[in-house]
């Protein structure tokens, strides 16, 4: 470094900044001495084992890396073998973060030691964000780029192909993500890597998932919940976690609250979650001291294992995890024009922003480049193999090549759900039926199919499961070991993270929950559409299980937790993902349920959203009828139309449970009092068939065979209408089509009075039935009377709500149409 780095610094003023700059190892931590009754919680680490040979071979592996890194996110043709850079040796745009590139290197360095060491089968799973340079470059060095892509083959033509293509159009995103081979998770998406980790190793007794949790992405909501999913691990029957917090100090623009914490605070707050804890610091001695803590780590986990699995000890295991304090943006340089860089959060995404068109920049990033004294582990052919080949694990070992990372799916044996069905006419909840059929589902599949679910299983009646299979949660005795399929966690994030993970390793998840808290998960669930999506599109990867949702507790029957209970946004999300990935289904009765949900179990590749009501409802169908009109996803329910739906003046479509009810209730109130007016009713239980981009979309012919080519059509729908429209927008001419659905009107009220307020109830649809068949003479002349009649109606509901605190008692009667029609 010289003055050019600190412009007008005095001799003095520069010394010393010199002097501060080459002792900041990283932002340090607060001093601390650990008082007496935690310094049992310090994990000493043995490094007498650890041998100077294995110490250099992970230095030289960190230094080809950290090389290889820095030429991904800088160079635009090749790696830097001496001489000068010029300017067409610089990318023109610059991306990736530099920042966490040396302690994803640092630990995947040592993770390929350990799997050597210990014949271990382990994945990778990267929580910070941007941070591909590094793990591009330790799978290029693995040669897990090569069997996956020609144009990026373990030869110089395919490390230049690597590096003149990273973020640019054609290559490599500067985030870890599907494309990555080894990847289960969205590098950055900020919180959920450790949940995902927790959710690849159940049911997965030998595999090993080293998550990587950046002190940034620590700081978030998700994470702070995920530091407990190691309580629902089963050590007999799943594999095992280590996390590394990678802890830099810093993140974007700001220091990270987890780098401002001494040790004293760190080992309370983890060793309070339930860990054992080894703290690595970044000295002279770092190499050495964090092996030995990979080999304490993975050593610690084969002992709870083996009192778990041979002992059949009921123990509360404590997991390793390891705290790795290192610089941010280790190796870049330390200052610019009088800016610390390295240790600091200038360091976080480019530390050389204009090294392309300034020369003195450029000098900075040729020093940088030579400081990995690449001479050392270049071979003969210019590739950074010398000294470092030979101790990469073999191929079926590489982390970059594991099979349950892109071609491990498993699929289910759907058990026949008719046995399950109920008698057609009986009243009945739907949930209580399908959670008995769950059940025998998780216990035909007990290792490939699991049901994660925020404390809501019991209310939303489908305790039936808890028949079949337990609970799951290692800190309770009475539920320890016992095989469980079930995790109940009061966290949204988490039961998405155990689902995302354990569907990515090749199994399948059932995630239900109220429908208005859903949308907790919205944004992971959009990341992993996106993730998924991109995944179809390699030639490589293998098929995905289904993610499959179910919301009950919906908001026509959450009147009496109120307003904040009531919301069915998390429909609107699931239709605007790419056709084909998402289902949705409204089953109308407890058969078409269980149909809905076999159909979801044989499912692959899809995200499947299955919506209905947990209170007891009419079994419209029969088993053998409710098979029939859920494979069509669309049919006209003839029972409760004229002539069996045959040239009709109106056409009634219900989606949705309690939509339907208020639909077939309308269709027998219009059957009595108007028996010249002609209605079919159609009911929908797979939306996606109104779509004709969706592959489950009907063909133009039998929408119009289905729904006319000149009746007035009204919709009763159970989300909002603006979804329904840009399902129908390409369809159905919009002047004769009327709908209605959740308008956000709700409180603490009845059942049917919010029916009423998002006018979906029987009086509102009949009365839309008769203002759209004024061309039937006999429904023209009494129209108004009718319609007017139930207007009255409804207010005399309305007082009789407001005086007895209840609907009325014959509101939820039956319907009964006499066996005048057939279905």
């Amino acid at each position: 470094m010289s003055a050019d780095d600190i412009p007008n610094a005095s001799p003095e003023a520069l010394s010393k900044q010199v002097e501060i700059a080459e002792k900041q190892p990283f932002p340090p931590s607060m001093p601390s001495r650990l008082p007496h009754e935690l310094s049992c919680l310090y994990v000493p680490l043995d490094t007498s084992n650890i041998s100077d040979d294995e110490v250099a071979a992970v230095d030289r592996y960190q230094r080809a890396c950290d090389y290889l890194a820095c030429s991904l996110i800088f160079l635009s043709k090749d790696i830097y073998t001496g001489g000068d850079l010029t300017e067409d040796d610089v990318k023109t745009r610059l991306l990736g973060h530099w920042g966490t590139c040396p302690g994803l290197s640092i630990a995947y360095s040592h993770c390929n030691r350990v799997i050597n060491k210990y014949d271990l089968d382990m994945i990778f799973v990267v929580g910070p964000g941007h941070g591909a340079p590094a793990i591009l470059a330790a799978l290029f060095l693995e040669d897990s780029l090569g069997p996956f892509y020609p144009q990026y083959q373990f030869n110089r033509e395919g490390l230049k192909n690597l590096i003149s293509t990273f973020s640019l159009p054609g290559g490599f995103p500067s985030h870890v993500n599907a494309e990555c081979p080894g990847s289960i998770h969205e590098g950055g998406e900020l919180g959920y890597a450790l949940s995902v980790s927790y959710g690849a190793v159940q049911d997965h007794p030998d595999l090993i998932v080293t998550c990587v949790i950046g002190d940034g992405e620590a700081e978030s909501g998700p994470m702070a919940g995920s530091w407990q999913t190691h309580k629902f691990l089963d050590p007999a029957e799943s594999g095992a976690v280590i996390p590394i917090l990678s802890l830099n100090g810093y993140k974007i623009s700001e220091r990270t609250i987890y780098g401002c914490m001494d040790d004293f605070e760190l080992l309370a707050l983890f060793s309070g979650f339930g860990y054992q804890v080894a703290i690595v610091n970044y000295t002279d001695q770092f190499n050495r001291e964090m092996a030995a803590a990979m080999d304490w780590a993975v050593e610690t986990i084969r002992d709870i294992q083996h009192h778990a699995r041979v002992k059949r000890e009921l123990i509360k295991p404590r997991w390793p995890m390891i705290i790795l304090r290192s610089p941010k943006g280790k190796g870049c340089p330390k200052t610019l024009k009088g800016t610390f860089l390295e240790g600091t959060y200038h360091a976080h995404q480019v530390p050389l922003k204009a090294a392309r068109t300034d020369p003195t920049q450029r000098k900075m990033l040729k020093d940088w480049l030579s400081s990995y004294r690449f001479d050392e582990f270049l071979d003969e052919e210019g590739l950074p193999t010398r000294g470092i080949r030979e101790y990469i694990p073999r191929v079926n070992k590489r982390m970059g090549q594991r099979h349950e990372t892109y071609n491990a799916y498993t699929p289910l044996n759907v058990t026949d759900w008719k046995k399950f069905g109920v008698p057609k006419g009986e009243k009945t909840s739907a949930t209580q039926v399908v959670g008995r059929y769950m059940g025998e589902l998780v216990r035909a599949n007990n290792t490939t199919l699991r049901i994660f679910s925020p404390d809501e299983l019991e209310s939303n009646k489908l305790d039936g499961v808890l028949q079949y299979t337990d609970r799951t949660m290692q800190t309770d005795p009475t539920l320890m070991t016992k095989g469980g399929r079930v995790t109940e966690v009061l966290s949204e994030h988490i039961c998405q993270g155990l689902m995302q993970g354990y569907t990515l390793t090749g199994r399948t998840a059932i995630f239900p929950s109220y429908e208005a808290f859903m949308t907790i998960v919205v944004s992971m669930l959009i990341q992993y559409s996106k993730f998924i999506k991109m995944g179809l599109e390699l030639p490589w990867h293998g098929k995905f299980g289904s993610l499959n949702y179910v919301t009950s507790s919906t908001w026509a029957r959450q009147e009496h937790n109120g307003y904040s209970h009531q919301s069915p946004r998390f429909i609107t999300t699931m239709l605007s993902f790419k056709p084909g990935i998402s289902r949705v289904y409204f089953p109308a009765d407890a058969n078409c349920f269980l149909a809905t949900m076999a159909r979801c179990m044989r499912s692959e590749n899809t995200i499947n959203l299955m919506v209905s009501s947990k209170n007891p409802q009419p079994s419209y169908l029969s088993i053998e009828e409710a098979e029939a009109h859920c494979t069509a996803g669309a049919s006209v329910w003839k029972f409760c139309s004229t002539d069996n739906g045959v040239s009709p003046d109106v056409v009634l479509v219900g989606i949705g449970n309690e939509i339907m009810f208020e639909v077939v209730k309308a269709a027998e109130m219009l059957t009595n009092d108007i028996p010249s007016l002609r209605v079919r009713v159609v009911n929908v239980t797979d939306l996606m068939v109104l779509s004709s981009l969706h592959p489950h979309g009907m063909t133009q012919l039998e929408f119009d065979a289905l729904f006319t080519k000149n009746c007035h059509v009204h919709f009763n729908y159970h989300g909002y209408v603006m979804d329904l429209k840009s399902l129908l927008f390409d369809r159905i001419e919009p002047s004769r089509v009327t709908m209605n659905g959740y308008q956000e009107e709700g409180t603490t009220t009845t059942p049917f009075t919010m029916m009423m307020v998002n006018n979906t109830s029987r009086y509102d649809v009949a009365r839309q039935a008769l203002q759209h068949s004024l061309h039937n003479p006999v429904v023209a002349v009494n129209c108004h009377n009718l319609s007017s009649n139930y207007s009255h109606k409804m207010d005399e509901i309305k007082d009789y709500i407001f005086k007895y605190k209840d609907d009325p008692p014959e509101t939820y009667d039956v319907p009964d149409f006499k066996d005048k029609r057939t279905i």
